[in-house]
Formats: structure tokens, sequence, C-alpha cells
């Protein structure tokens, strides 16, 4: 064997038929440049586009496979290229600063792409792979596919160790990478070359099956990664992934059907699982001829429009009063694509009347049956379309008083949505809530927000007018802080080259800002128009009213000087975020006033390049300044304390806990 030889030989998985020889990487960019989903007639590719940011880990393998796929970026919106033009098969790069904004991003493009294209994420062995972890989770939780290819130590082990590899006495086969198997759907090591063939069919079937999805993992040993191997030709075929829309089984569809005809005061909770079903015609139909309301989780809100007379607004602990006031007095609770989390349910405190029920329409059974629900277990619009037919013939429709009860509830609800966005003095410093009042007059059903973190989330889940389907991207699955301006830009890459041309907002405090600025500079690379809205407030504003509320006295939330006892109450540190961000390559307006603000928003969003509107807001007594909380979050509270903050928050922790029930 020379020097220069592989440490093993391979030999053709199908020595029978044609074979291409290629190293594991390119064979794996070839690959995944054929795959393709498909679903209600419409084909996109699988993998659009992959993420990198190279080391020695990932660089001679996936790294020169990008070269050999020709990996620029595709300008048609969907990175397909043209079979005419004999792109259709190149597989597009773009660049990243982080890795887990490269995740971050990926998902954004994957929501609103509709979970039906996906982007892959390349790095290196050690601390570019572990990186990864929080956008990998973030992708499970919220049930969005990524796919990700970290590079893993040799599986040859010519020296042992490697650079950045992690020695675990009591396993030789451990590395870093093992971080991602609880956050990842499907996980595989491919210490192999011919191991690829199985593992790159399993991954594309989770990445496209909307029961499974999520983030998944291929780690890539760095050596097999350049091993050459004669894969068999058909390997390399356009392969289609149908994404299934399961209908409901008939005996769950006859169950619900009674659930609701019984039903005198019905609540249809909408999750995200509508908006990835595409299903808010049909839940429009469906609340048409039932005349049932709809409240919204945050990945549900935008089910409905915010003026269609059924939707009364965001549901639980960040929801609005008329949805939650509904909501404890529903005797069935209809949940369609969502996971009742915490938020939803007020920590088991909301869903109040002794004889409620569920019924959860879900494409999953481990969320159908939650709650001790009536499972109907089906995609959302195939199970919405059964159920309203079910019911048509049935003569099923809640009492007009009930109709007139939740519209007139939205009524007095919209009246203090509008107290909170009003700015009666326009040079006065403007609060968050009338900073969002000011954007609220300003777009249209074209624009898209996103946010993730901090105070907002909770003023846009209980104040935002949704005016179209995915105006509203607030991921709360995970919460992640860091996530808006990466995923703002892979809504940026999901809506290029469509007219008209999408604006699209990142929402972020001063705390979310520090956490994860880098990918500013990929906006700026790219010229993609991303509006970066930065709200300066000194610090964590949520968790800083979170820590009032259980007696930790806003300690440690504040962005200020020590002061002379060692505390953090002195003045406010001296960033200038706003010089920040233009030292990354934004256009930046500063506004310091209400109407500053107005025009600055106006002018960011016209903008073609990416622009920054930097306003300092004015801080209230409360968090924000919106209606404060309509329901309970359970956040236990020290059961012994010195202090009488903490011994007054025990009390009314104590109080709220005894309201708590399990629904059995």
């Amino acid at each position: 064997m020379s020097p220069t030889s592989p440490a093993h030989t391979t030999r053709p998985a199908n020595p029978h038929g044609p074979t291409r020889r290629l190293t594991t990487a390119q064979a794996l960019v070839a690959f995944l440049a054929r795959q393709y989903t498909e679903r209600d007639g419409r084909r996109q590719r699988l993998i659009s586009a992959t993420w990198g940011i190279f080391g020695h880990g990932n660089v001679a393998g996936i790294g020169q496979a990008l070269v050999e796929a020709g990996g620029g970026r595709s300008r048609d919106g969907d990175g397909n290229g043209s079979a005419g033009n004999g792109l259709a098969h190149r597989m597009p790069y773009l660049q990243g600063r982080n890795e887990q904004a490269m995740v971050h991003a990926a998902v954004g493009y994957a929501r609103q792409s509709g979970r039906l294209s996906a982007h892959a994420v390349t790095t290196s062995i050690g601390p570019g792979a572990t990186n990864l972890v929080t956008g990998a989770a973030l992708a499970t939780i919220n049930r969005l596919p990524v796919l990700l290819l970290p590079g893993d130590t040799f599986a040859t082990r010519p020296a042992d160790p490697v650079l950045q590899q992690l020695e675990v006495p009591y396993a030789g086969d451990v590395s870093v990478n093992d971080c991602l198997r609880p956050v990842s759907r499907y996980f595989d090591r491919i210490t192999r070359p011919e191991a690829l063939i199985p593992a790159a069919l399993q991954a594309m079937r989770v990445l496209a099956d909307p029961a499974e999805t999520g983030a998944v993992t291929l780690a890539l040993p760095q050596d097999v990664q350049a091993e050459a191997y004669d894969w068999p030709q058909e390997f390399f075929a356009e392969r289609d992934w149908h994404v299934r829309r399961p209908a409901p089984d008939a005996h769950e569809l006859e169950a619900a059907v009674r659930a609701v005809r019984s039903a005198r005061r019905p609540l249809i909770v909408a999750g995200g699982g509508v908006r990835h079903s595409a299903a808010e015609e049909t839940l429009a139909a469906f609340t048409a001829a039932t005349r049932i309301p709809v409240a919204s989780t945050q990945a549900g809100k935008g089910a409905l429009r915010h003026d269609h007379p059924a939707d009364v607004g965001g549901i639980g602990h960040t929801g609005t009063a008329t949805a939650d006031g509904l909501a404890r007095t529903a005797d069935l609770v209809i949940g369609v694509g969502t996971r009742f989390s915490d938020f939803t349910t007020a920590s088991g405190t909301l869903f109040a009347d002794p004889a409620v029920r569920f019924l959860h329409l879900n494409i999953t059974g481990f969320d159908a049956h939650k709650l001790a629900a009536l499972p109907l277990v089906a995609d959302a619009r195939a199970g919405l379309e059964a159920l309203t037919a079910a019911l048509a013939g049935r003569g099923y429709r809640v009492a007009p008083a009930y109709e007139t009860e939740y519209t007139g509830a939205k009524e007095a609800w919209e009246e203090r949505v509008e107290a909170s966005f009003a700015t009666p003095d326009p040079t006065a410093r403007p609060t968050q809530a009338q900073v969002l009042g000011l954007l609220d007059d300003l777009v249209t059903e074209d624009d898209i927000l996103v946010n993730a973190a901090g105070s907002l989330p909770g003023d846009l889940h209980k104040l935002w007018r949704t005016r179209s389907r995915d105006q509203y991207h607030v991921e709360y699955g995970y919460s992640c802080m860091g996530y808006e301006i990466p995923a703002a830009i892979g809504v940026l890459l999901a809506t290029e080259g469509r007219a008209p041309r999408r604006p699209v907002w990142a929402l972020v405090g001063d705390g979310t800002y520090l956490m994860n600025p880098t990918e500013i500079v990929t906006a700026v690379q790219e010229n993609l128009p991303l509006k970066l809205l930065i709200l300066q407030n000194h610090g964590y504003a949520s968790i800083g009213g979170l820590s009032e509320s259980v007696g930790a006295e806003r300690f440690g939330t504040a962005y200020r000087h020590r002061d002379a006892d060692g505390g953090f109450t002195g003045p406010p540190l001296p960033v200038d975020l706003a010089a920040n961000a233009a030292s990354l390559g934004l256009r930046v307006l500063r506004a310091t006033t209400v109407d500053d603000l107005r025009k600055a928003l106006s002018e960011a969003r016209d903008a073609q390049g990416p622009t920054c509107v930097y306003v300092e807001t004015e801080t209230p007594d409360t968090v924000s300044g919106p209606p404060p909380a309509q329901a309970w979050w359970d956040v236990p509270v020290a059961e012994t304390a010195s202090r009488p903050a903490a011994v007054e928050a025990r009390e009314e922790y104590d109080r709220q806990v005894a309201t708590r029930r399990r629904h059995l």
C-alpha cells in the first residue's frame, strides 16, 4: 500500500451496475442536490442550500465537495437553479459567522418554506460541532427540519487524540458530536463510506416526515469525508419524498363529532400545526360553519387574521383577556396542531370548568393524547376537512349568545390594544408597546416580523394584529435569544425572488442583540434587505419583571455599572449598539422620540439594503407597558426566605398553585 493510499480499501456496493467514483463528501452533496419533496402537487428541493464554516474537520471533505458542486448562491428564490442551464443539481453555499446562528437561519428558512424545503449546515469538529446543539434543540422542539453535517474525529484513528478530540476513558467511540443525539430526530455517524447510503436515505425520510421532522445529524469523520468509493449510480437519481396528509381514523372522527355536538362553550386552540399544514383556509371554513371561537398559541398566531370575527387572540400566560376568559369557561377545548405547553395552559390553571374535555387534532399521537384528550390523529387540514364534512349535515352551531359574548369581549380588548399603542406626546421617548403600535400603523400583509425572546413575545402575542398567515414569526418553543437576526436572514432567503419583495423585520432587545449579532455581516455580504429594529432598555427587561414578581428583586438583570455595595444599580453601561451595528456594515437610523421613530421605521421599510433602526425605549413600571398577564405561569418561589419580597411572592405562589389541576 502506498503512503497516500486509504487505510482500508473499498468496493462497489453493487458490482453489477454502473458506479461513480467520488469521495464520501462529494457523494453526499451530489445526493442532497437531487432530493425533492412533493405535497399537493408542488415539488421543491428538499435541501436547497448548505451553510458552512470551515475548519480542519470539514474543509477537505465537505468544503471541497461544495466547490465541486458549484457552490455559489442561486438567485431564483429556492436554490433549485434551472435544468435548462445545467444548474439544477448545483448546491448553493451560504457563509455563516457562528455555527448556532447558521442553524437558526436554516430553521427560519424551513419555517417560511412550510417545512417543505430545508438547509444543511456543515461545521468542523470540536467547538464548531458543539455550537450546533442549541440550534438543533430549537429546531427539534419546534418540529422544523434542518440537516446538520458536523465533522468528526478520525474513524481510522491514525493518531489518538487528534486536535479538538474529546477523550472519554470508558468509551473509545464517543465524540463531542454525541451531544447532538438527544436534540436530533435522527443521528448517525458515518464510519465507512458505504454506510452513507442507508443513513442518507433515513435522514431524508425524517426531514420530510411531518410527524417526525426536526434536526437530523450525520456526523462525518474527517478521514471518511475524503475517502473515495465506487457509488451505485442509482444513489444519485432524483428522488421525491411525498409529504403525506394522513386522514383521521373513522372511529376517532365519530367520537370527535359527538364531542363537538355536545359542547355548549367550545374553544379552538390553534397551534403551529395549522401553519405547517397550510390549513388556515380550512380552519376559517370550519369556524364559518360552527362559529366556534379561535384562540392561538405563539406558533399558531395568524391561523386567522386579527380581524376575523372568530379570532380572539393569543391564549395562555401571554394571551388576551378575551381568549383566557373563554378558556376558563370552555366545556370543550379543541386543540389543532398544538403541543399545549405550560404557557398555553397557564401551567395547568387555565381550563377551569370542572367538566371541561379536550379534543386534540394532531399529526402525532404523542401530542394528540395530551391532557387525557380524545385524540384525532391526522394532518391538520385533512382532519379539519373531515370534521367539517362530518358536522355539515348535523346542524351544529354555537348559540348566538355565545357568539355575541366573545365578539363583544374582543371589541373590548381592542380598546385596550389601542390604549397601549397610543402616542399622545410625539416628542416623548416611546415605550415598547408604542414602538409596536407605530410598526402596526406601517406594515401591510406583506411584512414579516421575527422575534423569539425577552418581553417582546408577550407584548406581540397580546397586542399584534396579524394580517397574513406568515406575518407572525415568533419562536417560542425554545424562546432562544439570538434567534431573530439569523432567522430573519433565513426568511429573506425563502422569500427571495418572489414579487412583491417581503419586508422582513427582526425585532430584538439589547440583551438579545448582544447574544448573537454576527449574522449582520452575512446580511451585508448577501445584500439582503434585513430590517433590524433594536430596542435598548438597558438589560433583561422580561426577566427583570419576572424576577421582581418572584421575590428576586430584579437581581442581575440590569445592564449597569456596579454601585458602592457591589450591586448593579449604577449608571447604565455606555454601550452603543447602534455604533456596533454600523461597524458590522448596517445602515443605522437612530430615533429618540415617537416622531423620529415613525419616520425611521418608514425609511427602513422602503430601504433596498440591510438597515437598522435603533431606539431607546421608556421603561414603565411594568415590564413593557401593555395590559399585564391575563393568566398565571408557574415559576417556583423560594419556600423559605428572610427578605419580605420573597415572602410575599411565596404567598401569591401558594394561592396560584392551589388552582392547578391535572386533566385526567
